[in-house]
């Protein structure tokens, strides 16, 4: 994001929506809870392509808080909650995803979530749509 300002002020409307949203979501902040500190996940790499909006950037601080490494982007181009992306993103977490993304970089947001890891790759994939994992299977990734 170019302006400073602007990213600032979206990372802040951001957490205060996610913290409304956590009042919300019982459950997951249950296992928050009942976890803390024991980090379940760990080791767990995954790649999301979910819809980018509040609740799911509390769905991805609970998998961090349990021990998750996350590479996130969106399902779909026209769903992302920028104010949640950029929450995410100010948080430290990779995340690849804005609202109106073009045909183009909607695939290359998902190719994001594939190739940052590196050498040790991701162990697991949280795909709504079937986006990522359709891209997976093409040849460039075997």
């Amino acid at each position: 994001m170019e302006n400073p300002k602007v990213f600032a002020e979206l990372a802040r409307w951001g957490r205060e929506e996610i913290s409304l949203a956590e009042t919300e979501m019982p459950g997951l902040m249950a296992l928050r809870e009942e976890y803390k500190g024991k980090a379940p996940l760990k080791g767990a790499r995954i790649s999301g392509c979910l819809h980018m909006t509040i609740q799911t950037a509390v769905l991805i601080e609970t998998l961090i808080d349990l021990g998750a490494e996350i590479r996130w982007s969106s399902c779909n181009i026209f769903s992302t909650q920028d104010h949640a992306a950029v929450a995410i993103a100010a948080a430290g977490i990779p995340v690849f995803a804005w609202k109106g993304e073009t045909d183009e970089e909607f695939n290359w947001c998902i190719e994001q979530t594939i190739t940052g890891w590196g050498k040790e790759g991701f162990n697991m994939i949280l795909d709504d749509g079937g986006d990522l994992t359709n891209m997976m299977h093409e040849p460039r990734f075997a």
